[in-house]
């Protein structure tokens, strides 16, 4: 029974990091390539999840609500990356840190004004409702074995898009050199909307496999900016593999100590004691995984030009 705990453990914490990485890589692409602090990506994955919401129950399909929540995710967030993040580019990060917060509240009074206070309710298809028996005794979420299944083909894409494609070229050389790149012809502007763009598909298509399993509500981006920003700092900003392993971290202690840390603690303290303090310590567990990356590599596991 054990073992078979131990092993569901696992695969929670495969799916939770696996969508931490869809928020993470296109927060560690914007930063690496822009030098750009975007504390409104969390902002892009709450709106990603409401419009998947909203389309889903409009036609009553989740797939095609899905497909449709990200592309319009991914056109607004070229449209911001035009209309507003543009001209922060030569700013300092002060500045691009309180334009991008000034974002968030803007994005969460709007979106209350659209759709409300109440939570929007996102249902799991009904042909991925049920379970699946991977192993005697172990039957697991047949909708959470599906975020798995796309979050490791997403990771996979982006490897190949990233190291096999000439975009992927310049994305590279933008990260690594931007200077070099513009004067060898590439057009950066063109390319940082693009990359916008890609980065608010990937926070729409995280709130379309998280939406769920978690309210999609207002102010539900915060939370999770702060994980995809803790998995940046641990992987390496700029770094794509940098951003699947410090995902896969992170994921992992972060559902390993909140299953087992109150088991434990119950061992040397009475019961009340260890279940309200054992959430607390698994989530500071994760800052001490943080510290611990950097006191060993301060620039990350996996930094850009290392």
């Amino acid at each position: 029974m054990t073992s078979l705990l131990i092993l569901e453990q696992c695969l929670n914490g495969l799916q939770f990091g696996l969508m931490l990485f869809l928020l993470a890589a296109g927060l560690t692409l914007v930063f690496g390539i822009m030098d750009l602090i975007n504390l409104a990506h969390g902002s892009l994955y709450m709106l990603g999840a409401y419009l998947v919401a909203t389309l889903t129950q409009a036609s009553g399909n989740f797939l095609l609500g899905a497909a449709l929540g990200i592309a319009a995710t991914a056109v607004i967030g070229m449209a911001l990356e035009v209309l507003i993040l543009r001209g922060l580019y030569q700013r300092d990060h002060l500045s691009q840190v309180l334009a991008t917060f000034a974002l968030i509240l803007i994005s969460n009074e709007t979106t209350r004004t659209l759709w409300g206070v109440q939570p929007l309710q996102l249902n799991v298809p009904a042909w991925l409702s049920g379970s699946v028996e991977l192993l005697p005794g172990l039957g697991y979420s047949a909708f959470r074995l599906a975020i798995i299944v796309v979050g490791l083909a997403v990771a996979a894409l982006l490897y190949l898009v990233i190291t096999r494609t000439r975009i992927g070229m310049l994305i590279r050389a933008g990260a690594s050199n931007r200077p070099m790149a513009t004067a060898m012809g590439t057009d950066i502007k063109r390319l940082f909307t693009a990359v916008f763009g890609a980065g608010a598909a990937l926070c729409a298509l995280a709130g379309a496999m998280l939406g769920p399993l978690l309210a999609v509500q207002v102010g539900m981006g915060e939370n999770i900016l702060i994980l995809a920003f803790v998995t940046v700092v641990i992987g390496g900003i700029g770094s794509i593999r940098g951003a699947f392993v410090g995902a896969l971290l992170v994921g992992v202690v972060d559902t390993f100590g909140r299953a087992f840390m109150p088991t434990l603690l119950r061992h040397a303290l009475s019961p009340a004691f260890a279940d309200a303090a054992g959430p607390s310590l698994a989530a500071i567990s994760i800052y001490l995984l943080m510290v611990a990356v950097l006191f060993w590599k301060p620039r990350g596991l996996f930094p850009v030009g290392a």
